[in-house]
């Protein structure tokens, strides 16, 4: 009877040194991101639009400094000159073209609070699989989905 209640007594003992584990949390954290200060949840995402065809003129500049230089490997003497300065000018309008473009189309914005508490608010222009609810992790200033 009494080694029934040493070991009755031994189970309790390592009963309650059982901590509650993973499994608890409202996230099952076997996906690698354990001690992870950059993971949360996804509690809203809104579609934001940039300034439509915004260019800000230094697309134009790049442009035109590449093409000028282009035009200027062209031809010789009044027709390098020539060549330089049409370069210049279709890399100009090309540049600012490009620019425009990369300016242009849907962003998202993703809010995300941190399992720390902290929210966070990630701009992105495309979304891959995360959606509302998402698990994600936010690293270089993008939110990911975590498997």
């Amino acid at each position: 009877m009494s080694r029934l209640i040493a070991v009755l007594v031994l189970c309790l003992g390592l009963a309650a040194c059982a901590s509650p584990g993973y499994r608890d949390r409202p996230y099952a954290y076997d996906d690698g991101y354990r001690n992870c200060d950059n993971c949360g949840t996804v509690d809203r995402i809104e579609r934001v639009y940039g300034r439509d065809g915004y260019a800000s003129g230094s697309g134009a500049v790049l442009g035109a400094i590449v093409g000028g230089v282009l035009g200027n490997t062209v031809g010789k003497g009044d027709g390098r000159k020539a060549a330089t300065v049409a370069g210049a000018v279709a890399g100009g309008l090309v540049g600012n073209e490009i620019e425009k473009d990369g300016n242009r189309g849907p962003r998202y914005e993703v809010f995300v609070t941190l399992d720390n508490g902290r929210q966070v608010v990630v701009r992105q222009q495309d979304l891959g699989p995360v959606r509302d609810g998402s698990r994600v992790v936010v690293r270089d200033g993008r939110a990911m989905r975590i498997r």
